[in-house]
């Protein structure tokens, strides 16, 4: 049988080692398409030490393979299309991971930005997501019947309005001048936004990784309190905030995490969740004044949304005292009664006129 025949590297090789080399991959490299692969050669199968073959003559001088840095990070799938339009530059590190997305940090020109990667519909954990849909508006009446049928249309378009409805409120508050992160765009499931750091340029801690003094958790506290108005005069209700969802930045606190966000005018459970926005609050900053624990904030607010006297500068005391009365059934009974009689007036009326027009 002839000798196979033997390629270009292993004929060097063989002249460089006398016989065919081990050859390895050391653990730190990364190999490319911008970086061809460089053959990596050993002079023993046992040694740990790996040798670049290109660019060492045929001597005993032979350079270590060092092309690409041990600490880059591993561009994630969902952002490399971003880096390839030019809408970010590179990615830096990972910065959060949670039941909804992945954030990381990322470079845009000269400006470290988030990225927020959201998961698919099948990888979240966020339970009760229907509590937090009822109310919001769909594109059209094919969107809403095919939604309502849990078909895979539905439910594709169910994915994307929940993904969409951060982003839509983050433009809709920044807009309001409620303290949330900038947002620079939404490109492909990914929201650029902006970064949240501390005094000395690091990412900024949660607020419930900070400690405050009773002052500082006052102002917080009122601060918060008027961002939760400011949202509500837009007609939206946070629905999941709380210390976790608070970042303490270098101007202080920053709203964030705002997929749930909720309509209030047009769902159910818009004063229980306000409650527990509000209340969430009050029991982490009360941690540091006790004082702010015997507050009611949520009650004092809403009742002045329903009456539609709440503006974003109302003045508010926190003290809230409820209506004790006794409802009147027999009155509440004969109110329905009229509206029913009423729009049975109009539907024949319609009828008649119905009837009318076909003679």
């Amino acid at each position: 049988m002839p000798p196979k025949p033997i390629s270009a590297r292993s004929a060097l090789a063989r002249a460089v080692f006398g016989r065919q080399p081990t050859i390895i991959r050391p653990k730190s490299a990364i190999w490319t398409s911008k970086a061809p692969q460089r053959l990596i050669l050993c002079r023993d199968s046992h040694a740990a030490q790996p040798w670049d073959l290109y660019n060492a003559p045929p001597s005993t001088r032979l350079e270590k393979h060092t092309d690409v840095p041990n600490d880059r990070m591993k561009t994630p799938s969902a952002l490399q299309p971003l880096i390839d339009d030019g809408i970010i530059d590179e990615v830096i590190r990972s910065l959060k991971s949670g039941k909804e997305a992945t954030v990381y940090v990322v470079r845009s020109g000269s400006e470290q930005r988030c990225a927020k990667v959201y998961r698919d519909m099948a990888q979240r954990s966020f339970q009760q997501r229907s509590q937090y849909q009822e109310g919001r508006k769909v594109r059209g009446s094919r969107q809403t019947r095919a939604i309502g049928k849990k078909t895979r249309y539905g439910r594709k378009e169910e994915e994307s309005a929940w993904k969409n409805a951060e982003v839509s409120a983050l433009y809709q508050l920044t807009n309001a001048g409620v303290r949330v992160p900038r947002p620079y765009g939404y490109f492909n499931g990914v929201l650029i936004m902006e970064l949240i750091t501390d005094a000395a340029g690091h990412s900024a801690p949660r607020l419930c990784e900070v400690e405050l003094t009773a002052e500082r958790a006052c102002e917080y506290h009122e601060f918060l309190i008027q961002q939760v108005v400011r949202m509500l005069c837009v007609g939206l209700i946070h629905g999941d905030l709380s210390e976790y969802n608070v970042l303490v930045g270098s101007e202080g606190p920053v709203i964030i995490d705002l997929p749930q966000a909720v309509n209030a005018t047009g769902n159910n459970s818009a004063l229980p969740l306000l409650e527990r926005d509000v209340n969430n609050i009050r029991r982490t900053l009360g941690q540091y004044a006790p004082k702010l624990l015997n507050t009611h904030f949520a009650q004092e607010i809403w009742s002045l949304f329903e009456k539609g006297e709440l503006r974003p500068d109302s003045k508010l005391t926190g003290f809230f005292v409820r209506n004790e009365a006794s409802a009147d059934v027999n009155r509440v009974v004969i109110a329905i009664d009229d509206a029913r009689d009423e729009a049975l007036r109009r539907q024949r009326g319609r009828e008649e006129m119905g009837a009318r027009g076909e003679n």
